[in-house]
């Protein structure tokens, strides 16, 4: 593993490259997960020398010594998104290959490229043929049959609730494991006692990095009313500034949409914005003059003037659109935060640490950034709550995903 992780590091621009190129990803975030992926190759590298059983006693009449073992699941089926593609690979791979299964990867047909490279990469490092299969296909083929294959232990997925849902009643036949990360419809909360320029930027980048193709994106923005207006005008003002572009361009921080169909999913969402009574701060339909006009370009997009069962409101978009919506205290925004069926992550900006622990607890979220946004580390836990799925990626967790547990009895006299 630690030798993977030498050749993904030397190599790691032609894989930004290949990602850039095949789903629209900015070259400057691409190339800005180096450490991140990295870093998770060489934590479960040194995770793989700390996984042990435990010896217990016990009360039983005579003489007995018990322990537990961990072993290997089995054969993995994973399931990969195509909107951050070697980092979603790595991060399936890595705990894979720390705790002996093997694995079968379905990569999305929409980004193939860095996970096949990677393969050419993990033979070169000595991976023995067979261990890690990577197979590019669609959902309804390739996908589906590694969520219902008897021979597969199994399956780790990333991707929509609505397929993740699929994928629990094909796992039936086998009853095999299953951890989904899904979708997400995240509240991110700004206070009026927050530092207003540090929010300003960490909402702009909560929704529009990766031209929000983001499960976690901080899609509803709820803003104390004291300071609604003025805060979103700012949002507007800042994100207007925002270059979108060519994604191999290095000025570029908004690319294009991974594909028409995507594209004509978040102008769909623009419309029945509209429709539905909201107003667009900025943004609020595809780009089409200039060298922008064959692309798949929509700018970022604000939404004032919601109401909270509005469809844009509810569903997840997957696009640089997010709805601005003003609260009055803690607990109105705690049950605004938690009024859709999603929790995957949440943001808090305050200089009230009160607010922050009561928001902290509060939130039905798996994840909860405090004056930041998206933070992220191998050695720290990430999954969901509610249809944002269940299971944990990274940390710990994320191994005990992929080991059964055994228990050993001797008796001794």
């Amino acid at each position: 593993m630690l030798a993977i992780a030498d050749i993904v590091e030397a190599n790691f621009d032609e894989l930004a490259m290949l990602d850039s190129m095949d789903m629209g990803a900015p070259i400057t975030r691409t190339q800005a997960n180096r450490d991140q992926v990295v870093g998770t190759l060489r934590y479960f590298a040194g995770v793989t020398t700390s996984l042990h059983g435990e010896t217990m006693s016990n009360s039983l009449p005579g003489e007995f010594v018990s322990y537990t073992t961990k072993e290997p699941v089995g054969v993995v089926g994973a399931i990969t998104a195509w909107n951050g593609p070697i980092g979603a690979t790595v991060c399936k791979m890595a705990p894979v290959l720390a705790t002996g299964c093997t694995m079968v990867l379905k990569v999305s047909e929409e980004s193939p490229l860095s996970a096949l490279r990677l393969g050419e990469m993990l033979l070169e490092a000595g991976i023995p043929d067979g261990v890690v299969n990577i197979v590019p296909g669609k959902g309804e083929t390739a996908g589906a049959r590694l969520a219902e294959h008897s021979d597969v232990d199994k399956v780790a997925f990333t991707g929509s609730s609505f397929t993740g849902q699929r994928i629990v009643r094909a796992s039936a036949g086998n009853l095999k494991r299953v951890s989904l990360e899904l979708g997400g419809k995240s509240p991110n909360i700004v206070f009026s006692d927050a530092n207003l320029d540090a929010a300003v930027a960490g909402a702009s980048a909560a929704i529009f990095a990766n031209s929000g193709q983001m499960c976690t994106a901080g899609s509803r923005l709820f803003v104390q009313r004291d300071i609604y207006e003025e805060f979103t005008q700012r949002l507007a003002a800042f994100s207007q500034k925002l270059k979108v572009g060519d994604s191999l361009d290095p000025r570029t921080q908004l690319g294009p949409l991974v594909s028409e169909q995507q594209l004509e999913r978040v102008v769909d969402y623009l419309n029945i914005g509209r429709k539905e009574g909201a107003r667009a701060l900025t943004g609020g339909e595809r780009l089409t003059e200039g060298a922008l006009a064959k692309g798949y370009f929509v700018p970022p997009t604000i939404f004032s003037g919601v109401k909270e069962d509005m469809r844009i409101v509810q569903e997840e978009i997957f696009g640089p659109v997010v709805v601005a919506i003003p609260f009055d205290g803690v607990e109105d925004v705690a049950r605004m935060a938690n009024a859709t069926p999603f929790g995957l992550g949440s943001g808090v900006w305050t200089s009230d640490i009160t607010k922050a622990h009561i928001l902290s607890r509060t939130i039905r979220a798996g994840s909860v950034w405090i004056n930041c946004y998206n933070a992220k580390d191998p050695a720290v836990p990430y999954g969901g709550f509610k249809m944002s799925g269940y299971g944990r990626e990274l940390g710990l967790q994320h191994v005990e995903e992929y080991l059964n547990v055994k228990a050993v009895w001797i008796k001794v006299s």
